[in-house]
């Protein structure tokens, strides 16, 4: 049975892809941080292995609140590699990068996270679908504050 709350079709329908756009690009992240997690080495080897915990800890989170967000606007969560692969913005690298690098990749990859936020902002505001623009802006304070700290350890 289709939701009716209140948001037009084609609102919901734009919102939808572009959540499920975020979800892909926060699960390739969560991922990439994960194993950055694994395979850190190197003089900051404990300061960037319990860092790296505590964000892969919170992507994890967040990848329920997105993918249960597009279940209540009526349309199924990806939920296979080949459907993130898809739909994600983010890259893969090959092999384990130097300390610095998984800090300058997981910059760009938060940061990929918020442009694709906020793409979504349009359409949620367009349909008046304030719990999606309330979440949005619950991970966009979060991915920019965490790209902050990670472009701080760089400095």
């Amino acid at each position: 049975m289709k939701p009716n709350i209140g948001i037009p079709d084609k609102d919901r329908d734009a919102i939808n892809q572009g959540l499920q756009s975020l979800l892909a690009d926060t699960y390739f992240l969560y991922l990439k941080t994960h194993n950055y997690h694994w395979n850190v080495t190197g003089p900051l080897f404990n300061t960037l292995h319990l860092m790296f915990m505590t964000q892969y800890t919170e992507l994890w989170n967040a990848l329920d609140l997105v993918a249960e967000r597009i279940r209540s606007l009526g349309y199924p969560a990806p939920g296979t590699y080949k459907a993130f692969a898809k739909l994600t913005s983010l890259k893969e690298e090959d092999g384990v990068p130097k300390a610095e690098d998984m800090l300058k990749n997981l910059v760009e990859g938060h940061e990929a996270v918020i442009r694709t936020a906020r793409g979504i902002l349009p359409a949620a505001e367009s349909g008046g679908d304030e719990v999606t623009t309330d979440l949005l802006t619950q991970r966009l304070e979060i991915h920019e504050k965490t790209a902050w700290m990670l472009r701080s350890m760089l400095e």
